[in-house]
């Protein structure tokens, strides 16, 4: 090959000019002579081999863009005849490739060039890389081929073993664009050239598994359509069969559309409400039966109808017959009844006189109902929507986390629904309803966002006219609902929630009004619930009494409701085990008999030896905690002087504001005991320790401090403290006793106690219009302005002039 090679000589050749065709060496092409091009070209070769032997020959060149490459096919005409059309034609099939040079001249109308051979050999053996690449590119093509079930080329293929010959089969390859077939004709080294249309037919069997994947999955998907579709079709040609067999008017997905326009423009609904509902109307319209959107819009359209946009129920403006009906469902809470009753009588004189709707807003209410537990909030509710005349709803807000439980979740979202506000005026039936929100205090947050910060909105009298909901995404007037909260712990409400609302504080009900409540509401309930009849079993007025003062000790009234149904029980089985004779009649003797012994003995009540203060050092307190007001008692003792000990000891679980009050009460002794008559010597060397019982309860605040220093008073004078007397109030280091609060909540347990004396800050006077009369009249109140004061009414006078021992700590 090299010796031929050699050999090569300049060649003179006729252009045949390809527009968008390439030909490479081997390959045989017919060409039509009607082109002006070829004619010229192939009569020129033809003028040319009559002076000299062999096959005309012309030479290949491809043009591009009117651009002739700079590398061409020495081809020879192999037969001049006729093509399959009947049209003139010329057989040429390509030799070698040719670099052509200058131009030139020779016969007829052709362009000549000048052209020099291209050496296209490859050594033998082919080396390793080689041999690989060539049964790459086999494989290649045999795979493409097969897949076109061209069988009869893959033996072909597989029978050529010259380098440049298997590169120039490419030149066939109908995926090839003219610019790659460019490529490869200009590439004279036969193995980059192989190089070349290997990586040319990897490129496009690639291409060709991706296009062939993805006409998969679409004819996939197209024959899952068109047999859902028909099914489909089916399925409602079924139905219509049946809903004419038994005779039922059924409605396909168009007039579900028109069915649901029909109900819209018919609906009475606010004028942007209405065109909100049109748009979604017109989404339906134009959304497939299969689209998932469809039964979203659907669901919307079904809540924005069923929503009472423009019902309202009228209030009964009797404002007797209303607080009749509040004193007849609940015995005391004064504040409450007096806080509806002005609503109401609000509402009835703008009413009367045309100003319903003032700026948008309606006359609605937000009141918040703070008490312990037990004392008839949340049953308050449903009262006060009787008395008035509305609808009743209540939403339980204890464990919320979820801001979308108050604004709803936003359409987006699968399963998506209406906030709880929205869903409570649904559920009413009215747009001004009384919506209980129930456990305000025990709203939580977390990730998901803060439903307090939700509230703040709809609680707001400013801004409820214009609530939306993410769900609805319009507008939701609540001005005209009156909102009742509830919460047990007021310190758990946020203060910019808290400003919103109108405080009513419930504090619990006294020994009278439970009584009350014992006799009207849970016995005729119990009685109900025991199988019992009003005329089998009476619990007298004396046993209620004691029911209530004894057996339980709460600022509400659920333990008393337990208790009776605890003797009522005890009496239903006596009756049944044939024990006991019905009617019967329970009497406070009884009690004992059925039920055991009382828990809650008053301190004046128990032997005097027995009672907490029998010894210096420890006095009675009141304080305030999360289920109402309780009794709190201190202890003081001072350390033996041999144990070195100094110092103060505080336990029982303080917070730091009560040991900062302990500190300023042993302050302002040390400062105060000559005036005092007190041995504060002994205070030098020997450590004093006040001691709160209850020490698995946190305690806090400043209310202790007097209770405090009169304990530290009577350990070091010896004198008892009056077991009659309790006390709360702040002290300060001149002895000042400031205001506290909890006033009611403090006197109401002092009464259920059995404790008569109360001493109380002279600046918390007003607060006693809030007690019941009834408890002050058996209540002996003092009010002070200086601790001095606490200690002579507190301390009771030393016997016989001596001074009992103190007592000490080890």
């Amino acid at each position: 090959m090299a010796a031929e090679s050699a050999a090569f000589t300049p060649l003179t050749l006729p252009v045949l000019p390809l527009d968008g065709e390439v030909v490479l060496p081997g390959m045989v092409v017919p060409l039509d002579l009607n082109d002006a091009d070829v004619r010229a070209a192939v009569e020129a070769a033809q003028a040319a081999a009559r002076s000299e032997p062999g096959k005309p020959k012309v030479l290949l060149v491809p043009r591009v863009d009117g651009t002739y490459a700079s590398t061409g096919v020495l081809g020879t005409v192999e037969q001049v005849g006729r093509l399959a059309d009947g049209d003139p034609g010329a057989l040429i099939r390509g030799r070698g490739r040719v670099r052509i040079g200058a131009g030139t001249t020779g016969p007829g109308a052709a362009l000549w060039v000048e052209g020099t051979r291209i050496d296209e050999s490859v050594p033998e053996p082919l080396p390793g890389q080689v041999a690989e690449l060539v049964k790459e590119y086999k494989a290649l093509a045999t795979a493409w081929l097969r897949k076109r079930g061209a069988w009869q080329v893959v033996d072909r293929v597989q029978a050529i073993d010259d380098v440049s010959a298997l590169a120039d089969n490419s030149g066939y390859s109908p995926f090839l664009t003219t610019e790659q077939k460019v490529e490869l004709l200009e590439t004279a080294d036969p193995v980059a050239r192989l190089k070349l249309a290997t990586q040319q037919l990897r490129d496009h069997l690639a291409e060709q598994e991706v296009a062939e994947t993805i006409a998969k999955d679409v004819q996939e998907g197209v024959d899952k359509q068109q047999r859902e579709f028909l099914l489909r079709r089916q399925l409602e040609a079924v139905r219509k069969e049946l809903r004419e067999l038994n005779g039922e008017n059924g409605k396909d997905a168009a007039e579900e559309s028109d069915d649901y326009r029909a109900r819209v423009e018919a609906a009475d609904l606010p004028e942007k409400v209405r065109e909100a509902a049109l748009k979604e109307v017109d989404k339906l319209e134009r959304s497939s039966d299969q689209s998932p959107e469809g039964s979203w819009i659907r669901t919307w359209l079904d809540t924005v109808l069923e929503l009472p946009w423009n019902e309202r129920t009228e209030d009964a403006y009797d404002i007797q017959g209303a607080k009749a009906v509040l004193d007849a469902e609940h015995a005391g809470l004064e504040d409450v009844k007096e806080r509806i009753t002005e609503y109401l009588a609000v509402r009835k004189r703008r009413g009367d006189r045309g100003l319903g709707v003032v700026g948008g807003r309606r006359g609605g209410a937000v009141l918040a109902l703070v008490g312990p537990p037990g004392v008839g909030k949340t049953s308050l509710g449903e009262s006060v929507a009787h008395a008035m005349g509305r609808k009743f709803v209540r939403v339980a807000l204890g464990g919320v986390r979820d801001e979308a439980e108050i604004r709803g979740h936003r359409r987006t979202y699968v399963g998506a629904l209406p906030g709880r506000i929205v869903r409570a005026v649904k559920e009413a039936g009215s747009m001004n309803p009384v919506v209980l929100l129930d456990e305000i205090d025990k709203v939580g947050s977390d990730f998901r966002g803060d439903p307090a910060a939700a509230l703040l909105e709809v609680l707001d009298p400013a801004q409820n006219h214009t609530f939306r909901d993410h769900y609805l995404e319009v507008e939701l007037d609540l001005s005209d609902v009156v909102f009742l909260a509830t919460a047990n712990v007021l310190e758990a409400i946020p203060e910019a929630l808290l400003d919103r609302m109108e405080l009513v504080r419930l504090d619990g009900y006294t020994e009278d009004e439970k009584v009350v409540i014992a006799r009207d509401h849970l016995l005729p309930r119990q009685l109900e619930r025991a199988g019992l009849d009003t005329d089998e079993v009476t619990l007298g007025e004396d046993a209620l009494r004691r029911l209530a003062g004894e057996y339980t000790r709460e600022a509400g009234v659920r333990n008393l409701e337990r208790s009776i149904a605890r003797l009522l029980r005890k009496v239903a089985a006596q009756h049944e085990l044939g024990e006991r004779e019905l009617p019967f009649t329970i009497t406070a003797e009884d009690l004992r008999g059925l039920i055991g012994r009382p828990h809650h003995v008053p301190e004046s009540a128990q032997d005097p030896a027995e009672r907490r203060t029998s010894v210096p050092g420890v006095a009675t307190g009141l304080a305030v905690t999360g289920a109402g007001g309780d009794v709190l008692y201190v202890e003081a003792s001072l350390a033996d002087p041999e144990t070195g000990a100094a110092g103060l000891t505080l336990t029982g679980q303080l917070g730091d504001v009560m040991k900062e009050s302990a500190q300023i009460a042993l302050s302002f002794l040390r400062s105060h005991g000559a005036e005092l008559e007190l041995p504060v010597a002994d205070l030098k060397d020997r450590g004093v320790h006040i001691h709160f019982p209850a020490g698995a309860v946190p305690k806090d605040g400043p209310s202790a401090g007097i209770t405090m220093t009169t304990a530290l008073a009577s350990l070091l004078s010896g004198r008892l403290v009056r077991t009659d007397v309790a006390m709360t109030g702040e002290v300060s280091l001149t002895g000042r006793v400031l205001p506290i609060g909890g006033v009611k909540q403090k006197l109401l347990a002092a009464h259920r106690a059995g404790v008569t004396t109360v001493i109380i800050p002279k600046r918390n006077e007003p607060d006693l219009d809030d007690v019941p009369s009834e408890v002050l009249d058996k209540l002996d109140v003092h009010t002070v302005t200086d601790v001095r004061q606490v200690l002579e009414l507190a301390l009771a006078p030393a016997t016989n002039g001596a001074t009992p021992e103190v007592p000490v700590a080890a």
